[in-house]
Order: C-alpha cells, then sequence, then structure tokens
C-alpha cells in the first residue's frame, strides 16, 4: 500500500477544534512534525480538512 508523509506546518493555535482534532488524530502536535501514513480515503479526507496546515509527500 502506497504510504504518505504529512507534515505539519503551521501552528495550531488559534484554530478550530475540528481542525486541532484532526491534527491530533493524525499524530501531529508540534510544528515540523512528521508522520508516515498509509493512502486511505481516511486519512485522505483528514488531510483534506486541514489541507491550509500540513503539506503531505509520497514517500516509496
Amino acid at each position: 500500500m502506497a504510504k504518505i508523509k504529512v507534515t505539519l506546518i503551521k501552528s495550531l493555535i488559534d484554530k478550530k477544534p475540528v481542525h486541532k482534532k484532526n491534527a491530533y488524530a493524525l499524530g501531529l502536535r508540534k510544528v515540523n512534525q512528521s508522520k508516515i501514513h498509509n493512502d486511505t480515503p481516511q486519512i485522505r479526507g483528514m488531510i483534506e480538512k486541514i489541507k491550509h496546515l500540513v503539506k503531505v509527500e509520497y514517500v516509496d
């Protein structure tokens, strides 16, 4: 299965609670922190909600 690397590039301070919960569910708590996830529709949906806060890269 394909993997994606998600990196938090903007702070969660003063963001909507839904955006914070999505970032925490992805395992992102600090700026510049990265996590690798399987590329599933569920993960893609979570990323779509906070696409203005994260950077997504494909991992081989």
